[in-house]
């Protein structure tokens, strides 16, 4: 898949924007502020019905503005797609898909599948655990979209626990109800969790082992607070979460606080059996999240049949020239987008099928 067309207006700093875009390479060069990120998060809303950058959707509107409206057009294999999407400042978000209006956020995934590598993407690998299973959510939601609905269920279902254990410390009320539908979509969360983890495991060590010339192993770890083997089926998972709820309990209801489910799961990645995220390098760091997005790249193929789009935001400056080159040259069948502050730090010289762009101020110039 590929996007052909995008069309914003009153979005961040564009007033208006109408650009065709290469089927493969698009490069936009421009200082910082000038507004290549905000190409990047046109992308990425329209994929993901949110932004990368910003929990408030109100941020994505031309300050002085009430609305922001962008649309984008998708070549798919399965036939064109255009997605439409519509903020407003005192309203709730309105999307299209080949303009007919969508009732939930969910019906919106899966239009356009994207995979973003921006430089908070390290924090996949460096940051805490939280980050891990942000990633482990956005990318699992593109391929199936009904786990967005069950992991939204699930959430309401612990707020609702967490809150009747704060309120009721140092006594007791009867959570059985809200224990068997958290068991319930926290097994169904685990379940899709753990097949993921295991392609993208097997998919990021290929990668990881091109990229270092077979000098590395990259291994991924799921770590679960509801023990499981690996060929344990749903029920056998579900057994186990209901008895580590159980020998949880006294220590719940002291805390005020659910301690066992996929809120509290975790990934742990290994490079030459080490630990990366506490003794690897800033390189090897760098290394293992580049192989998980290109690992993320297969995978979204494998299931969806097409590529996904690439969204490389200002982070070909944190990679070096080698790691640069192995990621250029392995993207021909991608369609990428790159966003840099300096169009000679990329070596694409010798790539004839890219469009450059040029961004100051919220306008936007295509090279001759």
């Amino acid at each position: 898949m590929f996007v052909e067309e995008i069309k914003a207006i009153n979005f961040r700093n564009y007033e208006e924007l109408h650009l065709q875009l290469h089927p493969r390479l698009n490069i936009f060069v421009g200082e910082n502020a000038q507004g290549k990120t905000n190409i990047i998060e046109m992308l990425y809303l329209s994929a993901m019905g949110k932004s990368f950058r910003t929990s408030k959707d109100q941020e994505m509107i031309k300050i002085n503005k009430q609305q922001t409206y962008t649309k984008i057009s998708v070549n798919k294999v399965s036939g064109n797609t255009t997605i439409e999407i519509r903020l407003d400042a005192s309203q709730k978000k309105k999307l299209k898909v080949n303009q007919i209006p969508l009732v939930k956020l969910g019906e919106l995934l899966g239009n356009l599948n994207v995979v973003i590598f921006a430089p908070d993407d390290l924090k996949i690998v460096k940051g805490g655990p939280g980050e891990r299973r942000k990633f482990i959510d956005n990318e699992i939601c593109q391929i199936y979209p009904k786990y967005y609905y069950t992991l939204n269920q699930y959430n309401r279902i612990l707020q609702q626990r967490n809150k009747l254990l704060r309120e009721n410390r140092g006594k007791r009320v009867d959570l059985e109800i809200w224990n068997q539908q958290l068991i319930d979509t926290g097994t169904t969360i685990i379940t899709y969790r753990k097949k993921f983890i295991k392609r993208i495991g097997i998919l990021a060590k290929l990668m990881h082992r091109k990229i270092t010339e077979e000098l590395e192993t990259l291994e991924i770890q799921y770590e679960s607070s509801v023990p499981f083997k690996e060929k344990d089926d749903v029920k056998e998972i579900a057994e186990n979460f209901a008895k580590k709820l159980e020998e949880n309990n006294n220590m719940e209801w002291r805390r005020g606080l659910t301690l066992v489910g996929p809120h509290r799961d975790e990934l742990l990645f290994k490079v030459n059996q080490m630990d990366v995220k506490n003794f690897g390098s800033q390189g090897q760091q760098r290394t293992a999240a580049l192989s998980i997005k290109l690992a993320e790249l297969e995978l979204i193929k494998g299931e969806v049949g097409e590529y996904p789009v690439l969204l490389l935001d200002d982070v070909m400056s944190e990679l070096d020239i080698k790691r640069q080159n192995y990621l250029v040259n392995n993207l021909k069948n991608v369609q990428t987008f790159i966003t840099t502050t300096m169009i000679n730090q990329l070596n694409t010289t010798n790539i004839e099928n890219r469009k450059v762009f040029y961004v100051s101020q919220g306008n936007i110039r295509k090279s001759d």
